[in-house]
């Protein structure tokens, strides 16, 4: 039986690759680093730490791995901060659906917790999200299932009660890796994720809803 729900953030509460991309692409273009979209797909649902790691490794980075980790995150915030933007079409509704129904309803994002924060009270979700768990808190990212785990814990349900709704490959691998159902969201901006391990595949966040979700349990 559906007990809990845990949502990804990026890609699938704000559709926010395509920005995440452009402050990236500018800090790359900075750093010296010739980066393809198609390349970079790799690191879509991945910690920011967790991708600094690997490219400071790959491109000999001589910068130390807090202040590239810093940069990037400077960059998210302040355009978070600066522009308006609302959640992807159908999230609010899902999320409403969900908590009347007494669904536990987390966050479990890769993004640091400023970013978070940001998005949570431009949107006055606070009090919808029982639980926020930042991947800036653990060694292994996502594909390492800690991050969903966590989030089990803190909501007390265990995890082949939780469904996770995700955008990426990467995340994906998580929700399964920590015995969950999931939901892959098909977000064109994301990139062309592999979500084929997901249990669901959506193209539109419109067409779930309470009765959907718990028919998969």
């Amino acid at each position: 039986m559906l007990k809990a729900a845990i949502f990804d953030m990026d890609g699938v509460i704000i559709d926010s690759e395509p920005f995440h991309w452009d402050v990236n692409k500018k800090i790359f273009s900075d750093l010296g680093i010739k980066m393809s979209q198609r390349e970079y797909r790799r690191y879509i649902g991945s910690s920011n730490t967790n991708m600094w790691t690997d490219l400071k490794k790959r491109y000999g980075l001589s910068q130390p791995l807090e202040a590239l980790v810093s940069m990037q995150g400077a960059g998210n915030i302040d355009f978070l901060r600066e522009n308006s933007f609302g959640p992807i079409e159908g999230v609010t509704e899902l999320i409403q659906d969900l908590k009347k129904n007494g669904i536990a309803i987390g966050l479990a994002s890769s993004s640091p917790h400023a970013a978070i924060d940001i998005v949570l009270k431009k949107f006055a979700f606070e009090s919808y999200f029982s639980v926020v768990v930042s991947g800036e808190d653990f060694k292994n990212s996502k594909p390492a299932p800690d991050i969903f785990l966590k989030a089990a814990l803190l909501l007390q349900i265990p995890p082949d009660k939780c469904v996770v709704i995700e955008d990426a490959t990467h995340g994906v691998a998580a929700a399964k890796a920590a015995g969950m159902k999931c939901i892959g969201f098909a977000n064109k901006n994301s990139w062309g994720q592999d979500l084929s391990r997901a249990d669901l595949i959506v193209e539109d966040i419109r067409t779930l809803n309470f009765e959907r979700i718990g028919e998969m349990f």
